[in-house]
């Protein structure tokens, strides 16, 4: 079923903060690639336009509006797939609560036969299984069936709040690369300084996730530097024939 379950009353009662370390990592990682997201597609905005004009305010009106636009984009997509991720919880611990008033003697044998199934031997855990409903049956059930913290729900705003201010942080930074330097350099500048910036998040995103760091650098340089390129060469081809 859902989350771990122990072979002790103390081991099962740890379990909550664990999977709270692990919420907050899920949120930093997905902090990361939110600035990811805004690093490479705004890069790739502001190139493509300093590749049909040098003037800085065309390329500057086209970042603050990628900006605005893909904040507000991933804050709404953020916010919907976190709403129905909240409301499936909601569902999946009505129902179990349910069950609990209905059928309290199954849903006892359920429990225990959970821990049986992770290891633990019949009398340990039938006896953990009756110390948890003596104590909190809802909650007991919440987390070794569905691995849900009734207490702990997602929350859509606080994703989507996050999804956006990752996003802005993100742009900001091909924004301010591209309008700082003489016309002549900006975007060899652009390109270092973005391709930095993705491999330090690359590395970062690899320390958080206990990955190795040369993948998840390379796909985001590799990524960051194809999507630039691409743009930059469709700028180009558009100022020429003058579209």
């Amino acid at each position: 079923m859902g989350a771990d379950g122990g072979t002790s009353p103390g081991w099962h009662v740890a379990e909550p903060h664990s999977a709270g370390i692990g919420q907050r990592l899920n949120w930093l990682r997905a902090g990361v690639l939110g600035a990811n997201d805004g690093i490479v597609s705004t890069a790739g905005l502001v190139v493509g336009v300093a590749a049909v004009t040098p003037d800085p305010g065309p390329i500057l009106t086209a970042g603050i509006a990628g900006l605005v636009a893909g904040a507000v984009s991933m804050a709404l997509g953020e916010y919907v797939s976190v709403s129905s991720q909240r409301d499936t919880e909601r569902a999946l611990l009505a129902k179990e609560k349910a069950e609990l008033e209905d059928f309290p003697g199954q849903e006892l044998d359920e429990l225990a036969a959970i821990y049986v199934a992770k290891g633990a031997s019949v009398p340990t855990a039938r006896k953990l299984a009756e110390e948890l409903t003596a104590h909190d049956a809802f909650a007991a059930h919440a987390d070794a069936e569905l691995g849900i913290n009734p207490d702990e729900l997602t929350n859509p705003w606080h994703a989507a709040g996050s999804s956006a201010v990752a996003f802005t942080v993100g742009s900001l930074l091909p924004i301010v690369a591209i309008l700082l330097p003489p016309s002549g350099i900006r975007v060899p500048v652009t390109f270092a300084v973005v391709l930095l910036a993705l491999a330090c998040t690359g590395a970062l995103s690899a320390a958080l996730g206990g990955a190795r760091w040369a993948p998840a650098i390379g796909r985001l340089v590799v990524g960051g530097a194809v999507a630039m390129a691409v743009t930059f060469g469709i700028g180009q081809l558009v100022g020429a024939v003058g579209l």
